[in-house]
């Protein structure tokens, strides 16, 4: 099932007298159960149409629909509620509060998400999820002792604890060795099977592309292949 459709986007940035055209008509479609690589040189406007896509910043024109809602249309603070409780978002930093063990990390989120829960039954999802990344057995454990793997696994249990439908990782890999990125991206690719929610990665890491299920590959603003 299609979760998210972008039609004949673009974004100009202006200077003064100057404007780039950084993406020029981009179609795209994001389908639930698949990882969807934008891939591309620095500059191509991979990072630009997912930082749009998640309605971090506005698209110059165009359509972006996510199940039957356009965001391109949507008040700022319609998307605020979108990105709080139908998506998830994976950076190249974990992004970790320093003084939080790894189970209040989790918690914090479902304090802030539009979800309300039990104390009960919070404490419940936030097992099931470290269950889920493989972090059960550091639930109290601060980043300070975490790998680097480890602290992505915990930015991936962040992402998902309200249960999103879209799930935006912008190069989620890039800070890991080859070895744990790997790891990672097996992770993200069971996560978007098991939950049969929709991913969008951008990396640039070519030993990444055969955990996704489509490749997009980008340059100058438009979509190659």
């Amino acid at each position: 099932m299609t979760t998210l459709t972008i039609s004949k986007l673009t974004k100009t940035f202006s200077n003064g007298e100057v404007s780039e055209q950084i993406l020029k008509g981009v179609n795209l479609e994001v389908n639930s159960g698949e990882v969807t690589a934008l891939v591309g040189a620095s500059g191509s406007g991979k990072s630009t149409l997912l930082t749009i896509a998640a309605g971090l910043q506005r698209a110059s024109s165009g359509q972006i629909m996510f199940q039957g809602k356009d965001l391109t249309t949507m008040s700022q603070e319609g998307i605020r509620q979108l990105r709080a409780s139908q998506f998830g978002f994976v950076f190249q930093s974990a992004h970790l509060v320093p003084f939080l063990t790894v189970e209040d990390q989790l918690s914090l989120m479902l304090d802030v998400s539009e979800k309300k829960l039990s104390k009960q039954d919070r404490k419940k999802v936030v097992t099931e999820m470290l269950q889920l990344v493989g972090m059960e057995h550091r639930q109290h454990a601060y980043p300070s002792s975490l790998s680097g793997g480890e602290k992505q696994r915990v930015a991936i249990a962040r992402a998902i604890i309200h249960q999103p439908q879209l799930l935006f990782a912008d190069e989620p890999t890039a800070s890991l060795d080859s070895s744990r990125s790997k790891d990672v991206m097996t992770l993200l690719q069971s996560i978007t099977k098991k939950l049969n929610i929709a991913t969008l990665l951008v990396t640039h890491d070519e030993e990444m592309l055969p955990f996704a299920d489509r490749v997009i590959t980008m340059r100058d603003g438009v979509i190659l292949s």
